[in-house]
């Protein structure tokens, strides 16, 4: 299981400090229905990354019943694919970062948050996991490595739900917040969107080129022996 669970920890992690749910989710919290439509983004959140999680994991996991030792074929071939792509979204991600004084801009979703209904924010959150290249190249790499791992049926199990979970905290944290601290809520979560947009390039920059080259050189080690 502890196999299992460091594979996909910085998968997870990186989906949980991604950007884009993390100010949906805040700016959502802060329109008239705030508490439904954030309670409801945060479930499509999470039954959209568990969807991911649970059909990939099942997949790989399937290819283990010819009694081959180690992982299918397939299933390295897919996570040299993905490290190839990790590395060119962090070269895209480094490339189409702000510059000094250069506004990010707002998306037009954004800027409608105030008309959602928790239908509309349940299906934003899961166009959000299935149609964010960057949060689904990561979910399919972490659940690939919870397949590939050596954990049994049920450590990859928990490997699965941890990884659910970690990768929900960009949704969750805020809605805690917003629930047990509503007068204070604003400023915190106000100080999360800010310190997030200003530094997010450089950290998925860094996070995308270090899975890049760790799911390469797995890959490789696999392919190879």
């Amino acid at each position: 299981m502890g196999d299992a669970i460091g594979q996909m920890l910085t998968s997870a992690v990186g989906i949980a400090i991604s950007p884009l749910p993390l100010i949906a989710v805040i700016l959502m919290l802060a329109t008239p229905k705030g508490r439904s439509n954030g309670m409801a983004f945060t479930a499509g959140w999470i039954l959209a990354v568990a969807a991911v999680v649970t059909v990939v994991v099942l997949a790989g996991s399937g290819a283990d019943a010819s009694g081959d030792a180690g992982p299918a074929a397939w299933t390295l071939w897919l996570k040299l694919a993905l490290g190839v792509l990790f590395l060119l979204l962090g070269v895209g991600q480094w490339r189409g970062r702000p510059r000094e004084g250069q506004d990010a801009g707002t998306p037009g979703w954004m800027k409608a948050l105030d008309t959602f209904t928790p239908v509309k924010a349940a299906g934003l959150a899961v166009a959000l996991v299935v149609g964010n290249p960057k949060n689904l190249v990561l979910a399919l790499g972490g659940a690939l490595s919870i397949a590939g791992s050596t954990a049994t049926t049920s450590g990859r199990t928990v490997a699965a739900v941890l990884m659910v979970l970690i990768a929900s905290l960009c949704t969750l944290l805020p809605l805690g917040v917003y629930l047990g601290g509503r007068e204070k809520s604003a400023a915190t979560l106000g100080g999360w969107k800010t310190w997030m947009a200003r530094h997010n390039p450089a950290i998925m920059t860094t996070l995308f080129v270090v899975l890049g080259v760790k799911y390469v050189g797995d890959a490789i080690s696999g392919l190879t022996t």
